[in-house]
């Protein structure tokens, strides 16, 4: 049996940042990955053209200062995101082009959406991001989803078809699936609604050059063989000295444990003794988003010079939102768009090739005829990935912060919890599971130290 301070489980950007964040300190670690790659939800990929594209997360906000360390620190580069040019907005068969902050919505949507947001924002200023369940009025808040809220501060159809279609681009779930409290609390840790909706100055703006799976590669390369992939969990016991958890191939015996995947995956695996009832209760509440990527290439970024940068809305079909994700010499062109929450779960039950038609057939709307004749698609159903079952991140429903919330992050005995879920910055994105990281090493390194 393998013996080391840190077992970390988990190869995604969490994971690993936690077990560099550990040997820099001094302490050998085993991280234990089920898959036979490293990054999590993070992945690359390469079109027939040999354009590399991403899977999984991919951009980077200016304000998300950890991940962004860690890129330079592991000799990476960003690009910013395609912005020139007018963005597009289809409703009820009607295309719209617009360069300003409506959203090409109508005048009288566009205030009454202005309205909401900015309510929205006065409510998440409330809330705390340590503790949203302590927050001042967290009961009232989390006792009803954001669909509740918004039926009952507006009664106007365009307005609230677009919420419809925002809050699944950055949760991929539906506002009926959301706590309010959770909408806020996750508006909070980005700082403002804008910001996660926005390239240029939000959360869109960057990406790494090559992608951002990279980061996590990286950091793999330089654990070397404390990385063991292929090493599915299985259980973890506690024992009076020590912790040892068992894997597919073997068994390791650590001081401390750092989980670092999903809280619906963490529930799936063996505990001696059984987690506390508030822990597995918890883990039970947090189901992963539902999300379809696709990539589609074409000879040339064709929209540019339409005056479009690749920015579009469809509150009509599935496929929504789509963007510009050439590459940054722009020596072709790549349009990245998703199914996400009740469509995605609907696109999951088609064929790849219905998908693929139905993701052209929103882009020719969109974009015009030219987006008729791809010379590429790429698809991941990230619902499908069995180490992973969804992404962007887990998501919590009504009453779940207020009855749950303090089990996410608090340590049972010796085994802490990582990931972007468990992040009051930036939660839910690659930023905020790099923070994670560097709280759970701390965590697992205080008893180490005697500091504990």
């Amino acid at each position: 049996m393998r013996t080391v301070d840190v077992v970390v489980i988990g190869a995604g950007l969490a994971g690993l940042t936690a077990a560099r964040t550990l040997t820099g300190a001094g302490r050998t670690v085993a991280v234990l990955e089920a898959r036979d790659r490293v990054a999590g939800r993070t992945l690359g990929q390469r079109m027939s053209t040999g354009v590399p594209v991403e899977m999984g997360g991919q951009w980077i906000g200016r304000t998300q200062t950890e991940v962004l360390k860690l890129v330079v620190e592991l000799g990476l580069e960003t690009f910013p995101t395609y912005d020139s040019g007018s963005a597009v907005t289809l409703h009820n068969g009607e295309r719209t082009t617009y360069s300003d902050g409506t959203f090409g919505l109508s005048e009288q949507a566009a205030v009454e959406v202005g309205r909401l947001q900015a309510e929205l924002e006065a409510l998440a200023d409330t809330v705390s991001l340590s503790s949203p369940w302590e927050s001042p009025q967290a009961a009232e808040l989390d006792r009803r989803t954001l669909d509740e809220w918004l039926r009952a501060n507006s009664d106007h159809a365009e307005a609230l078809a677009f919420w419809a279609a925002v809050v699944p681009a950055v949760f991929s779930a539906e506002p009926a699936e959301l706590s309010l409290l959770h909408f806020l609390f996750y508006v909070k840790s980005a700082g403002l609604l804008d910001v996660l909706v926005s390239t240029t100055g939000g959360a869109q703006e960057l990406r790494v050059v090559g992608g951002a799976h990279q980061i996590a590669e990286r950091m793999a390369a330089q654990l070397g063989e404390s990385v063991i992939l292929g090493a599915p969990v299985r259980k973890i016991a506690q024992c009076p000295a020590d912790v040892e958890v068992d894997h597919d191939g073997g068994k390791v015996s650590a001081q401390r444990v750092i989980v670092a995947i999903p809280p619906t995956l963490a529930g799936r695996l063996h505990y001696e003794p059984a987690l506390p009832a508030s822990r597995d209760g918890l883990t039970q509440q947090i189901p992963m988003g539902c999300v379809i990527k696709v990539q589609i290439a074409y000879p040339t970024p064709f929209w540019r010079e339409a005056g479009l940068n690749g920015f579009a809305f469809s509150l009509d079909d599935e496929l929504n939102p789509t963007l510009d994700n050439s590459p940054p010499d722009g020596s072709c062109g790549v349009l990245v768009g998703f199914f996400e929450g009740t469509h995605a779960r609907t696109a999951a039950r088609w064929s790849p090739e219905q998908r693929r038609a139905a993701a052209v057939a929103t882009l020719v709307k969109l974009f015009g005829p030219e987006a008729a004749n791809p010379i590429d698609y790429a698809e991941q159903n990230w619902m499908e990935e069995e180490y992973t079952r969804g992404c962007y991140g887990g998501r919590l429903g009504a009453g779940v912060w207020t009855q749950y919330g303090a089990a996410l992050a608090e340590p049972v005995g010796r085994i802490h919890w990582a990931g972007a879920e468990t992040s009051g910055v930036w939660n839910g994105y690659m930023d905020g599971a790099v923070r994670s990281g560097h709280r759970a090493a701390a965590e697992a390194l205080a008893p180490l130290t005697g500091e504990a």
